[in-house]
């Protein structure tokens, strides 16, 4: 057996209660008319045009109040006091069925004051007003009166702020899958910028290697044809991790990489480091740096020398790659160097760049050991 599927209320679509919801219960201003038409009332006439007078602006009251943008405003909240003020004239005038309007009244003032502290501020004194004038009027007979309109007022106020409550959370849901969405497309952005901007770089460097020995070594250039073809293959293996959202850099496998890179294009790496182990978010984390690094060295800082140095503490641990190019590589501005600085940022971390006195080009990364779980797109 097949189930209708539940119908969502589209972007344009009125999810909560209007003005129509609170319209039928105007059916209590019929004791009212019957007390007009049985001729018992005094200034017959007078009383037709207050019960006119009420049922207009109880109408205009209830449909400002469910529409956002009317609920409050000074035009509502004058409407809302014109309203009090024939209701209670009304009530004082007629007694008897005209009592009835008061717990319609109660139903436009929750409309209204769906606030608690407004509602404090209103209610209460309401309600006691309509105890007065209702025991004067009509004696205990009329007691129902004064808690029918309590009830409409209390009943109204939690209908409409769930209604309200329910609005924002939605809103909130709606706007929580949008950022996790954007924050995914970043993560993946900068995922495939800093795989391919590697991988790419290290195949063209080696193919230019392969290209150079081809003539006079042929062992050497198949050597490096080798190094391509496992370049690629660890390529793709990294893109489906990164799409997938479940990739594991480690710092030590950067460096490795790193130095191959280097000496591939005819740079000196020189790679130290020190201190205890660090937790696997931040050699993830640190391994992107490296990436990075490495690539802008061989692409642009025209280099004979890059030295990477890792210091790690309990506390903190400090990532600097220095070579003695020209210092044209990446500068902060570049897109590569901006997304590391985001996510090193995220996890409590620094990313700065100088250009060192003797020149080159110096990167600084820095991170709290214990936070590195913290980091975006590591997992």
């Amino acid at each position: 057996m097949r189930f209708g599927r539940r119908r969502e209320c589209g972007p344009g679509e009125e999810r909560g209660p209007n003005g129509l919801s609170l319209l039928p219960w105007t059916f209590m201003c019929l004791g009212a008319l019957s007390h007009l038409i049985s001729g018992e009332a005094a200034n017959p006439w007078l009383g037709a045009l207050g019960l006119l007078v009420f049922n207009t602006l109880y109408i205009a009251v209830v449909f400002r109040a469910l529409a956002p943008s009317h609920r409050d405003t000074p035009v509502t909240w004058a409407l809302l006091g014109a309203l009090a003020a024939v209701t209670f004239a009304l009530a004082v005038g007629y007694g008897r069925e005209w009592l009835l309007l008061f717990p319609l009244l109660g139903l436009a003032v929750g409309a209204v004051t769906r606030g608690r502290r407004r509602l404090r501020f209103l209610a209460l004194p309401l309600v006691a007003a309509v105890g007065g004038v209702t025991f004067w009027r009509d004696g205990w007979d009329s007691a129902g009166i004064v808690y029918g309109t309590f009830v409409s007022i209390m009943v109204t106020t939690a209908i409409l702020a769930l209604n309200d409550t329910v609005r924002e959370l939605r809103a909130t849901r709606e706007e929580l899958a949008r950022a996790a969405v954007e924050k995914e497309r970043l993560r993946f952005s900068r995922d495939l910028h800093d795989l391919l901007g590697h991988t790419l770089s290290v195949i063209v460097v080696k193919s230019e290697a392969a290209r150079r020995l081809a003539p006079h070594d042929l062992d050497g250039a198949l050597g490096q044809i080798t190094d391509i073809e496992a370049v690629g293959r660890q390529a793709l293996t990294e893109i489906r991790e990164a799409v997938t959202g479940y990739r594991e850099g480690s710092l030590g496998t950067e460096l490795d990489r790193a130095r191959d890179a280097l000496a591939s294009a005819d740079v000196e790496p020189v790679v130290r480091r020190s201190g205890p182990p660090l937790e696997p978010a931040a050699e993830a984390l640190l391994g992107w740096v490296v990436r990075e690094a490495a690539t802008n060295v061989v692409r642009h800082a025209a280099a004979t020398r890059c030295e990477i140095v890792v210091a790690s503490a309990p506390e903190r641990v400090r990532l600097t790659v220095t070579d003695n190019g020209r210092g044209a590589a990446s500068g902060p501005s570049g897109s590569g160097l901006r997304g590391l600085a985001e996510r090193l940022a995220a996890a409590g971390g620094t990313l700065t760049t100088a250009r060192p006195p003797g020149g080159g080009f110096r990167l600084t990364a820095e991170l709290p050991a214990a936070r590195g779980a913290d980091a975006p797109g590591v997992r």
